[in-house]
């Protein structure tokens, strides 16, 4: 899970460049917390979604383009000394906001779209303290996507407040916005949902590869000559 460091006064953005990598460092509001990188599942369900954006979204192939779509930005957004910096799985900017990549290494100007892949480790503070984060910097949209219990959850900031706009579970096909110009195929992002069993062979535990079926039995081998007939004894 993540948690806050043990760190009694306001944590700066020193703390969160000191964090050793592999871990993860977040600055929410003067706390610094810190996080394990991702699990496979994570990974996967994250890189899925960005492949089925980014083709109709930002390149503009069988969809509307007009958009940049990133993984894993940094986002450095609030004023100076009381910045939030935080990381998200998945974030997008319409391209009439942001006509140009900033040469920095954090971004400064907040998406319009944002998305976390819920893990075990992240879940409360994506929840708790991300999601507010997120509407303080007038994210306009925001997903959940938790490849565990195989959800997603698709929110609308209204009058500086999330409202749900719609929980989607499974392997539906469906339209969320700001992407409702495609239907996505929600059991692709879900690790080994995409390949069924081969016919004859057991059904494998999720993340595991199908075993393969089993060998058929050769024909028996042909017999040459007449059959010899049993006498009875």
């Amino acid at each position: 899970m993540g948690f806050p460091a043990e760190k009694r006064q306001r944590a700066t953005l020193a703390d969160v460049d000191a964090v050793p990598p592999p871990l993860v460092g977040e600055l929410i509001r003067g706390t610094l917390y810190v996080f394990p990188r991702p699990a496979p599942p994570h990974a996967h369900a994250s890189s899925m979604l960005g492949a089925d954006l980014v083709g109709p979204f930002q390149r503009g192939r069988g969809g509307p383009g007009g958009w940049r779509i990133l993984d894993e930005p940094e986002l450095l957004l609030g004023p100076a000394g009381d910045e939030d910096d935080m990381v998200t799985d998945l974030a997008g900017w319409r391209i009439e906001r942001m006509p140009r990549l900033p040469t920095t290494a954090k971004f400064t100007l907040a998406p319009d779209w944002v998305c976390e892949v819920l893990s075990p480790s992240t879940v409360v503070t994506d929840r708790a303290e991300k999601m507010p984060a997120y509407a303080r910097h007038g994210v306009r949209h925001l997903w959940l996507l938790d490849p565990l219990a195989r959800t997603l959850e698709v929110f609308a900031l209204e009058a500086g407040r999330w409202v749900v706009v719609g929980v989607h579970h499974g392997s539906a096909r469906v339209r969320a916005e700001p992407f409702d110009a495609i239907e996505l195929e929600l059991s692709a992002l879900w690790d080994g949902a995409e390949e069924a069993p081969q016919e004859g062979a057991p059904a494998a535990p999720a993340g595991e590869p199908a075993p393969a079926p089993p060998p058929r039995k050769p024909p028996p081998a042909a017999r040459k000559g007449p059959r010899k007939s049993r006498t009875p004894t």
